[in-house]
């Protein structure tokens, strides 16, 4: 009998070797339909299915002839996953239990190392340098910019933090189903859709706005429950807030609801990290000046912070009743002043693993655009990380990575995968010569005996500040691994 063709490709139709989606989506369709119609035929499709799924797997058995090795699903599971036909005509069954232990480094050359002890070190240092009884709040947003929420919160309220702070209501519920229990704010005002959320979550929003703090209050009531806030002041840097001379009658609009509670009162600075202070000094009087009138109005304003991760470290003056840690917790000095002030330790590392290495004869070009060209007995290797990872392609032939204690210059246009570094194979005086092969790992971010490489020396090249670039490699593709 003549095999009936594919209308698409002419060729005889074959048997895949399992069930597509489809197929079964529109079998299950049809004998829906069928039992629909005639109601008494249910029980006997029911029982051909189990016959026809019996024998399905008695097949399946019997072509894989052996089930098992370090990937294969046992017989039960035959039909778990069944990809494609192997040997003569057996289908190959894979247990995706068992792949699912191949880890994510193994999958892919590169990942990001977090170094948890760096983070215990810098919420701690920073923690030595408050007076008695100021609170510790850790910044997380951003995925603890790039480092991990669920760990670094951990970490830092086990190293003395109290409180955390997250941009969305998205990363404050990670937080909490990850089952952390300090209180979390929302640095900024959610919209009001989200005060169900805010309510069910028990999540701190910040207010600025009549509108949304009578609604949130209006829910809360409605349910029997308070609606604690922290109230924004704008003293100058005129991004969110209540202005600073408008916080009365602020809370005069809003503070006659019963459920509204003020737990906190906070603003921003614009300039702590600049070498230059007035603008930091006005904002610092403004500020002061607003809590005393919410005082004088007979409003307990709760909580005061003020203190980014620079003014903490700089100004002792303004660390209030808490202070917020950013970007020092995670190693980064926020501006020159603070470095000889207090150790911090980077806890981002970047590593990958050379996954091509050739010889590539004088003249010839390299990546995208050619625009470098090999000077002869040298070896391209090849990483597989590249722009997408965080890689920025700003930084194409201005960087360098570590081999060992050994830097070697990044070479070529980066990619948006992969990228390129440049290994002279020549030996000349007391240089040491060094070899690389497909597998030898290479640092792009991170120390290496006395060898480092640092975000901030990408930071000086890119014309950019340290949580950008931290958030690009933390935020993306690479697999993260705590150490």
């Amino acid at each position: 009998m003549t095999e009936p063709l594919n209308g698409f490709t002419g060729f005889g139709r074959r048997d895949p070797g399992f069930v597509s989606a489809s197929q079964a989506m529109r079998q299950a369709e049809t004998e829906a339909r069928m039992a629909r119609s005639d109601p008494s035929s249910t029980a006997r499709l029911a029982h051909e299915a189990r016959a026809a799924n019996a024998q399905a797997l008695s097949q399946a058995t019997a072509d894989l002839g052996r089930v098992g090795g370090a990937w294969g699903a046992p017989a039960s599971q035959t039909g778990v996953l069944r990809f494609t036909r192997g040997g003569a005509g057996g289908a190959t069954a894979f247990d995706p239990d068992k792949l699912a232990l191949i880890p994510p480094v193994e999958r892919r050359w590169s990942w990001v190392e977090i170094d948890l002890n760096a983070i215990r070190h810098n919420a701690t240092a920073v923690k030595r340098r408050l007076a008695p009884g100021t609170r510790l709040m850790a910044v997380v947003k951003a995925d603890a910019y790039g480092h991990g929420a669920v760990q670094c919160a951990k970490t830092a309220l086990n190293s003395g933090a109290e409180y955390l702070g997250v941009a969305t209501v998205e990363e404050a519920i990670e937080l909490r189903e990850a089952l952390i229990n300090a209180p979390i704010l929302i640095l900024a005002e959610p919209p009001a859709t989200a005060i169900p959320l805010l309510l069910g979550y028990k999540v701190m929003p910040t207010v600025y706005s009549a509108e949304f703090a009578i609604q949130y209050a209006e829910a809360a009531d409605a349910l029997g429950l308070r609606a604690p806030f922290h109230l924004k002041v704008n003293t100058g840097m005129n991004r969110i807030g209540v202005r600073h001379d408008q916080v009365v009658p602020f809370m005069h609009q809003v503070g006659f609801h019963r459920a509204l509670e003020l737990v906190g009162t906070f603003t921003h600075f614009a300039t702590a990290d600049c070498a230059e202070t007035l603008d930091f000094q006005i904002q610092v009087k403004r500020f002061i000046e607003a809590v005393n009138a919410l005082r004088a109005g007979g409003i307990d304003p709760g909580i005061i912070h003020a203190a980014n991760s620079a003014a903490a470290i700089r100004y002792p003056d303004v660390q209030f009743d808490m202070v917020r840690l950013g970007i020092g917790l995670y190693g980064f000095h926020p501006c020159p002043e603070t470095f000889p002030l207090i150790e911090l330790r980077p806890a981002m590392s970047v590593k990958a693993r050379i996954t091509d290495a050739r010889l590539v004869p004088m003249s010839e070009g390299v990546s995208y655009g050619l625009h470098y060209r090999s000077p002869g007995s040298v070896k391209i290797c090849t990483l597989p990380i590249g722009y997408a990872d965080g890689l920025r392609r700003g930084l194409s032939g201005r960087v360098e990575f570590l081999m060992g204690e050994h830097r070697v210059r990044q070479v070529g246009n980066i990619c948006m995968d992969q990228c390129m570094f440049e290994v002279d194979l020549r030996t000349y005086g007391t240089r040491t010569r060094i070899d690389p092969q497909v597998g030898d790992e290479v640092v792009i971010v991170g120390a290496v005996g006395d060898a480092v490489v640092t975000i901030d020396e990408m930071c000086d090249l890119l014309d950019t500040i340290p949580h950008e670039v931290a958030i690009g490699f933390g935020c993306s593709r690479l697999p993260r691994v705590y150490v």
